[in-house]
């Protein structure tokens, strides 16, 4: 008899006939022999509905008092759930929150769980009860006992802790399609199903909009190795597993504001490539791309940086054994690059810097937490060492730096964040976490985020503690960050090297971003602060790109055949982003899904 935690969506319980259907298949699930508890969310579009009230009352609604309402939403699913489950004959009792026992921090509207009571959940399952949990909210463990929510996608997150405090077998997760899918369905309806993916690639997914998971709730799953699978809350198929390595040993409490950083990593054998003053038209980094695939030369990170002029710089690192290669590439491409006629800024250049090193940040718990890449920065900088690139993905950040600094940094960082050299460990976690099955194919979705805007800041002093400056304010003002990219063409301004730094963040802090940034900019000695919001963001994810010259090139061709071109771009092991203009979004998303042969035959239907 397995332990199970179920958790139903607001459409799976919208109504009374799809409430009845839950019970009936909660019901089978016991019948099976199982201990079950239900974790459901409001009903139907009950959240945008109380939220609108809200608005009509108040402009600015107190958030104590948004909690208060919100929170009704989830009670009324789990009364009628339990109604239903009790009217076919089986025990079930239904629980907010509170009486569950989620304590969570006492920040309003989006609050994490620091630890969940489990003592009374047991007492009803070893009565043979059914717990119809209330998800996205908490209790504060203050005297006041404050109703608190979780935020945007809460109930996941609620379904996935109590999984995690429970230990149970598995968590389910059931929702409107019948599992993960290689994209979007309601933009390319033939997106097919993934029927495994690594917690690693889901995190990312989850992160770049895929809205079947919330992130939190897969860095949940990671951190603490709760088995998951969605399901369609409509048919009987087997779904998607979300793939968890075995957990280091963590406690139970601080639940979601525990370690963020597990594991400092670094790279000493790599040398990196910088093509500057390359054309900003389509085609270009498919060009270089294409050709170094062609070559068998693999490729670590890539950056493209926002243009100037009619211009931009892309950089790219190797592996040191094979830079001569990589320089005979890309010194043999810059000719064919070149205009006809030269550029206000000189036509391109090929530099290479050999003896680099990557040190890298890693852990499942920097979602959200814009002040994990500031520390990062700031730490290198109280090292003395410069940043000469930057990479972010959800599980990761990394700099590129001298390889002289490379021995300070770690011993710093390790400080900083607490973290013991532990290698044997490090490897065993890394192989298991990111080596998806051998018969997978090594890019397994693609997502589009249209809610991004994108700061560029002119002119920003390139010395040790500038990223931390920036980042660092913005992490005071709570803002996260997501691509954050340095270029690598350098102005002397006053006699003091500069670079442009630009990152991108989500549409509604990105004016608040600006201005602070622009306040800021006499104190720090930086120029202007432009805002972009016309951006879309496409991605592709898959453990398995690692070691493959040529999936950049494919999706960069992909791109180019249509004339959709590439603004910044940005890579992990397991990511490779690019930002093209928001009208062309869509179609960007279209392209690379067909490019990658990821379509299916059969179209998926999204209930309404």
């Amino acid at each position: 008899m397995a332990l199970i935690v179920q958790k139903y969506g607001g459409t799976s319980v919208g109504s009374v006939e799809r409430i009845q259907a839950v019970a009936q298949r909660v019901c089978k699930t016991v019948k099976a022999g199982h201990s079950l508890v239900v974790v459901l969310s409001a009903m139907g579009k009950t959240t945008d509905g109380l939220v609108k009230l809200a608005y009509e009352i108040s402009q600015n609604p107190n958030s104590r008092e948004m909690d208060m309402l919100l929170s009704t939403g989830e009670q009324i699913s789990i009364a009628l759930v339990s109604m239903a489950l009790q009217e076919l004959g089986h025990p079930a009792i239904s629980l907010t929150g509170a009486q569950v026992g989620i304590v969570t921090e006492a920040d309003h509207t989006r609050a994490r769980i620091l630890h969940i009571e489990t003592e009374r959940v047991k007492r009803h399952l070893n009565q043979n009860k059914v717990v119809v949990v209330a998800g996205f909210q908490g209790i504060t463990r203050t005297e006041e006992l404050e109703i608190t929510t979780l935020g945007r996608g809460g109930s996941d997150t609620s379904a996935v802790a109590l999984a995690a405090a429970l230990h149970a077998d598995f968590c389910e997760i059931y929702t409107d399609v019948p599992g993960i899918l290689t994209t979007d369905p309601r933009l390319v309806p033939e997106a097919q199903l993934i029927d495994e993916i690594t917690c690693n690639e889901m995190l990312e997914l989850a992160s770049l909009g895929a809205k079947v998971l919330h992130p939190r709730a897969v860095e949940i799953a990671r951190n603490y190795g709760v088995p998951l699978v969605v399901r369609s809350s409509w048919t009987d198929e087997p779904g998607t597993w979300v793939i968890s390595p075995a957990p280091r040993p963590r406690a139970l409490v601080n639940l979601e504001i525990a370690r963020s950083v597990d594991d400092i990593e670094f790279d000493t054998n790599q040398a990196k490539v910088s093509m500057l003053r390359v054309p900003d038209k389509p085609g270009v980094a498919a060009r270089l791309f294409g050709e170094i695939a062609r070559q068998n030369v693999d490729v670590d990170l890539i950056i493209q940086s926002i243009h100037e002029g009619n211009t931009n710089d892309i950089a790219f690192t190797v592996m040191a054994p094979i830079l001569k290669k990589a320089e005979a590439v890309a010194q043999a491409i810059a000719p064919v690059l070149r205009s006809q006629k030269a550029t206000e800024n000189g036509e391109a250049e090929v530099m290479v810097l050999p003896n680099i090193a990557k040190v890298s940040i890693a852990g499942a718990g920097m979602i959200g937490r814009p002040g994990v890449a500031a520390k990062m920065f700031a730490t290198l900088a109280e090292a003395g060492v410069n940043i000469q690139m930057i990479s972010t993905s959800e599980v990761k950040v990394s700099c590129v730096i001298d390889n002289a600094d490379c021995d300070r940094a770690v011993a710093f960082l390790r400080a900083a964040f607490e973290i013991e050299e532990d290698k044997q460990t490090t490897q065993q976690i890394n192989s298991k976490f990111s080596s998806p099955s051998s018969d997978h194919p090594p890019v397994r979705g693609v997502a589009l985020d249209m809610k991004q805007a994108r700061l560029a800041i002119r002119q920003v002093q390139d010395r040790p503690g500038t990223a931390a400056k920036i980042f660092g304010l913005l992490a005071e003002h709570n803002i996260s960050v997501d691509m954050i990219i340095q270029s690598q063409r350098c102005h002397m301004m006053n006699g003091v090297p500069t670079r442009d730094i630009a990152f991108t963040t989500a549409r509604i802090d990105a004016q608040v971003a600006q201005k602070m940034l622009q306040q800021s900019a006499a104190e720090y000695g930086w120029g202007e602060v432009v805002l972009d919001n016309d951006i879309a963001k496409v991605s592709i994810v898959g453990a398995g790109m690692v070691g493959q010259p040529g999936i950049a090139a494919t999706m960069f061709e992909a791109l180019s055949q249509h004339q959709i071109n590439i603004q910044m771009i940005t890579t992990s092991e397991i990511k490779i982003s690019c930002v093209v203009a928001q009208e062309e979004g869509v179609k960007a998303l279209q392209v690379i899904h067909t490019a990658f042969g990821l379509a299916g035959s059969q179209s998926i239907q999204v209930p309404a």
